[in-house]
């Protein structure tokens, strides 16, 4: 961004000299010191940084110009750049006429000419004039921007993406900003083609898919090599923790993420019972920080899906969603789940539009003085009703239990009682989503019946639900698709016929060999962070004994 401008005018060429050389040997690193021999010219250059949006701090102008005077001047570029500071230059004998202007023209300030020294005559002014003027200002965005109405699945999933990777971004909706609608006419932009993501090079892509747009904003892609030690699956918190350990110990290791790492917790608005965090910390920036861990170690990351896995003899092939594969010696499945879907009407039709699976962080401003609903009663549930309760009007929680007290935390229980604009229903249920473009009202069964509530967010966390429909036959799951690992392979009292071993697979080792499991996709594993980072970490201890016998 340019940097902002400090104009000067005046019709005298050795004083103007004089203003600029002064001015530029103080403030030349931080601002355009321009200059203009008249008012006229003044406005002139005001107008062309006008219409190239660069922003002026600064006007000081000389009062005596013949054609316009510096207080007509000021006046004029005010209606300009209405929160410049204005100056005017005067001699000694118009002091008098300056201090009328400063209440008739709102000049900020008025100097006598000549000043010396410029550290005490004329710098103190200046410095004050520039930080009242840095107070109100606030620079133009120059980032991504995402132009896309609130109320569509796809600029939901733009956005959600852009945020969950720490991409910066400006969001517009067409629908509300008049800015929106500016820049589509200036890049020729379809309109009916949302959402439009708009690049710092004035390039755009118009309703982009994740994997285009995760390769434009410089994610990687496509891995360096053809070979690993270690390939995780998942960049979850087991997944991070695998990749923190292994890439620190020395194991090439290659991490794939369709997504966003830190995996359902990436998305919790704060965790408070995670070790050595005792204000807590969001999910978004523990994420952060254990991905920038492991890249330090050497970890490297994928945005891709994994869409298929194999065994050839001791080496573990990975097929990506987009048909390339990756080889490995050890494979880490560390998935996660997903919230499962709420089977009610009109749930699936809205969704993205009003509907949303997981907290959905990115939709928080938005639902400001707006009634918001969460349907589940576990720890994520909970800390999305404190989160949104910053924003919204009310926060109404719907579980179909008796209370929150077997699912949740009793700190997050207390926190809840204590928050005068969350309300929580129990034995109440969504029987139907309502609305057309978006959601509009719930219709809901409570203990007292059948009642329909207007909404316009509901946020659903309800049971896990394992990706695991693209692993082979050969690795066994159990009816609800979690990877069975270690002693829960042996069923009826045996290992499968799939094992070939002449060994007991390894705690966390999968029915195939080579290949562990870490975190919730995990059957029998504890819902937790923690526990998650901790499998993670303790997957690579097998993986080294794996790694030691062939």
């Amino acid at each position: 961004m340019a940097k902002p401008v400090i104009l000067a005018v005046d019709d005298d060429p050795n004083v103007l000299e004089a203003v600029v050389q002064d001015l530029r040997r103080k403030y030349g690193a931080e601002y355009r010191v321009l200059r203009a021999g008249s008012g006229q010219a003044g406005l002139d250059i005001s107008r062309q940084l006008q219409e190239r949006g660069d922003a002026v701090a600064l006007y000081l102008s000389d009062q005596r110009m013949p054609g316009m005077s510096g207080v007509e001047f000021l006046e004029r570029a005010q209606t300009l750049y209405p929160e410049a500071r204005r100056a005017l230059l005067t001699a000694y004998a118009d002091t008098e006429a300056a201090i009328r202007a400063i209440n008739s023209a709102r000049i900020h300030y008025y100097l006598t000419k000549p000043w010396d020294p410029p550290e005490q005559q004329f710098y103190p002014v200046i410095d004050d004039l520039l930080v009242s003027w840095k107070q109100g200002y606030r620079p133009p965005f120059e980032g991504l921007k995402v132009i896309g109405p609130r109320w569509t699945l796809m600029d939901h999933q733009v956005r959600d993406f852009l945020s969950r990777n720490q991409v910066p971004y400006l969001w517009l909706d067409p629908e509300r900003d008049e800015q929106a609608t500016q820049l589509l006419r200036k890049h020729a932009l379809d309109d009916r083609k949302l959402p439009v993501v708009i690049f710092p090079d004035g390039s755009s892509m118009a309703q982009p898919d994740l994997h285009s747009l995760a390769e434009k904003v410089g994610l990687r892609t496509q891995a360096k090599a053809e070979y690993y030690d270690v390939v995780v699956v998942g960049a979850g918190p087991a997944g991070l923790g695998a990749a923190v350990y292994a890439a620190s110990e020395g194991l090439s290791t290659l991490i794939l993420e369709p997504e966003a790492p830190g995996g359902q917790a990436g998305s919790s608005s704060r965790i408070e019972n995670y070790l050595g965090f005792p204000s807590g910390i969001t999910g978004a920036d523990l994420a952060r920080r254990a991905h920038t861990q492991a890249t330090r170690f050497g970890a490297e990351f994928l945005t891709q899906r994994a869409s298929g896995l194999r065994a050839e003899g001791q080496y573990r092939f990975i097929q990506m969603a987009d048909g390339r594969e990756v080889s490995c010696r050890v494979c880490l499945l560390a998935l996660g789940v997903r919230y499962r879907k709420l089977d009610a009407p009109g749930i699936e039709s809205l969704t993205g539009k009003g509907v949303y699976y997981g907290a959905a962080l990115v939709e928080a401003r938005s639902c400001s003085d707006e009634d918001v609903y969460i349907v589940g009663g576990a720890n994520s549930a909970g800390q999305a009703a404190m989160h949104f309760s910053k924003f919204a009007r009310r926060v109404t929680m719907l579980v179909r239990g008796d209370s929150l007290e077997s699912s949740m935390s009793k700190y997050l229980i207390d926190q809840i009682a204590a928050t005068s604009n969350i309300e929580v229903e129990t034995h109440t249920r969504v029987v139907e989503a309502r609305g057309e473009e978006r959601l509009t009202s719930l219709r809901l069964e409570t203990p007292q019946g059948e009642e329909t509530r207007e909404a316009s967010a509901l946020f659903i966390f309800i049971g896990a639900a394992p990706q695991t429909d693209w692993l082979p036959p050969a690795i066994l799951r159990d009816m609800n698709g979690f990877v069975l690992t270690g002693p829960d392979l042996r069923l009826q009292g045996s290992l499968p016929e799939s094992w070939k071993e002449d060994r007991d697979p390894f705690l966390l080792e999968t029915s195939m060999s080579g290949v562990f499991a870490a975190g919730d996709v995990r059957h029998g594993s504890v819902k937790r962070a923690a526990t998650a980072v901790g499998e993670g970490a303790i997957a690579v201890q097998f993986v080294h004994q794996y790694l030691a016998r062939y």
